[in-house]
């Protein structure tokens, strides 16, 4: 014989799941201290910043070509 479900239960433990997933994320995201959260940043601009300096042309917007870029000026 099937296991009867109380859903007014099972419905409220689904809801506590989810905000003591949501708690675990806050905690992780505002539990560091200020100190590790701007090492953090620094350490992922410097990261950005080495990137984009060895980047060998800039990024073309979608349709542009490199003829779009010579004029014929006659």
């Amino acid at each position: 014989m099937a296991e009867i479900v109380n859903l007014r239960r099972a419905r409220k433990a689904k809801e506590k799941a989810e905000k003591e997933k949501t708690a675990e994320a806050n905690r992780i995201a505002h539990g560091t201290p200020k100190t590790l959260r701007k090492l953090s940043d620094a350490r992922k601009d410097k990261a950005e910043q080495r990137l984009s300096g060895h980047r060998l042309e800039k990024s073309r917007s979608v349709g542009e070509s490199r003829s779009d870029n010579k004029r014929d000026d006659n």
